[in-house]
């Protein structure tokens, strides 16, 4: 990292309350490498005999690359993260007089309109194919390809008004608000594979709902009061040991993702053996909660944190689209460059493959670049509109713990000039990635003191 870098991280680093919960933030940044990585490793486009493009999954033809899916199938994760930020700005929102309804729709007007922009784009992406007389697999294979994301943007919007109802169960019942939905996923894949092997698959698709809301109750829990490291180990282990019998004792397949051509998914729709990975990777981020968060005090990791977390939308909805905009660079150029084009069917595809990420990361940065303007839409156009710009050189440094804090504020040394621009930038558009990082974690009311905590963490005041 250059000297400016280095300096502008500390400056970062320094701006942030001591009472925020970094892990929170670092988890999500860990869940959005995972979901990406994962999709750029198991994401083939393989031309057929006719020039059609079609999805292959180097999964079929190279089964030992199914651990790869248990590492980086980190969705359960982002869900907890999910809950956790849901859980802490509600009650926040609450305190500071706001009504329910007016909170999800504050949430509501964060997820919607970069979706909206995403879905106009690949219309006209659609159209034009269409136009220009493109093969209809290939059409049907790009749009099942970029559009695919969208799935994780529904869910979550349909599990966010049920996050009041959440907070009020668990407050009731603890913990076990996150069993309901664990079993009912439970009873639906009895149901499915075992009393009834002959139901029709659509009454399995209440799992896409049920799966996810168990880590996002976790999350919703744990904003409340927070197992310990102890307790966490506990329940990865509980996880490991679960998904270990379903896959050797009730032969669920092992693969933690979709792999094409095969006719049984963890996946689509979710089973019971995602809850499992969920729950392990949940366990484990509790496990080393205070080490992530002693890591995160770290002035670079801290601001790559920051990074990830000011472009979780656009990571999320245009990931796959940067993989189709290189692969058809590269079939324009070079034809079926290998570890993009070429079938996966050895060893090999992998080492091309991962050489093509760096090209696939440089586009998604460009993507997020002419975006980020839909998704970040309190960062202000111009330099000069950035309100620290205008105040005095030693108001800078409260101004921006303010901004931060949402509240109070915070004693660093004075700082302006583009630090400054950079610091509220980063205010701005780290509260309005997705899902929102509790603007105020670990504080209660607004006024950025602890409200009260279970043994291990801080949560908010009840």
């Amino acid at each position: 990292m250059t000297a400016a870098g280095t300096a502008w991280s500390r400056r970062v680093s320094a701006a942030t309350p001591a009472h925020r919960e970094r892990a929170v933030d670092a988890l999500r940044a860990l869940a959005m490498c995972g979901v990406v990585l994962g999709h750029w490793l198991v994401t083939a486009l393989v031309a057929a005999p006719g020039g059609a493009l079609r999805q292959r999954s180097p999964l079929t033809t190279m089964p030992w690359l199914t651990p790869i899916s248990w590492v980086l199938q980190t969705l359960g994760l982002f869900f907890f993260v999910a809950g956790y930020s849901g859980a802490r700005g509600l009650v926040r929102s609450r305190a500071a007089g706001r009504s329910t309804p007016r909170w999800l729709l504050d949430r509501a007007r964060r997820l919607l309109p970069p979706m909206a922009v995403f879905l106009g784009v690949w219309l006209l992406v659609h159209v034009a194919l269409s136009v220009a007389g493109v093969d209809p697999w290939t059409r049907h294979t790009v749009d099942k390809l970029a559009l695919s994301p969208l799935w994780f943007v529904l869910v979550l919007v349909g599990l966010l008004p049920l996050t009041p109802m959440l907070v009020a169960a668990e407050r009731r019942h603890g913990p076990w608000v996150a069993v309901v939905p664990l079993v009912a996923v439970a009873l639906v894949d009895l149901a499915r594979y075992r009393l009834w092997p002959g139901l029709p698959s659509w009454p399995a698709y209440v799992n896409v709902l049920l799966a996810w809301l168990t880590p996002y109750a976790m999350g919703v829990s744990a904003a409340r009061r927070r197992p310990g490291p102890r307790a966490g180990a506990a329940i990865a282990a509980a996880g490991l040991a679960g998904a270990a019998l379903l896959i050797l004792v009730s032969h669920y397949p092992a693969a933690l993702v979709g792999v094409p051509g095969e006719n049984r998914s963890n996946l689509n729709p979710p089973s019971l053996l995602t809850v499992m990975l969920a729950l392990v990777q949940i366990g484990l981020a509790l496990r080393w909660w205070p080490r992530l968060t002693a890591l995160t005090m770290l002035p670079r990791w801290w601001a790559a944190v920051v990074v990830l977390n000011l472009a979780a939308m656009t990571v999320f909805l245009w990931h796959q689209s940067a993989l189709l905009i290189v692969t058809f660079a590269g079939r324009r150029g070079w034809g079926d460059p290998p570890g993009l084009l070429e079938a996966p069917d050895d060893p090999s595809w992998v080492g091309h493959r991962v050489l093509w990420l760096p090209a696939f990361a440089g586009t998604l940065a460009v993507l997020w670049l002419i975006t980020s303007r839909v998704e970040n839409r309190r960062r202000p156009h111009r330099l000069q509109d950035v309100p620290v710009l205008r105040m005095p050189a030693d108001g800078v440094g409260e101004h921006v713990g303010q901004r931060l804090g949402h509240g109070r504020g915070l004693r660093t040394p004075a700082r302006g000039g583009r630090c400054g621009d950079l610091l509220v930038q980063v205010d701005a558009q780290v509260t309005a990635a997705v899902p929102e990082a509790d603007r105020d974690q670990g504080g209660a009311g607004g006024q950025g003191q602890p409200g009260r905590a279970g043994r291990h963490g801080g949560g908010p005041a009840e």
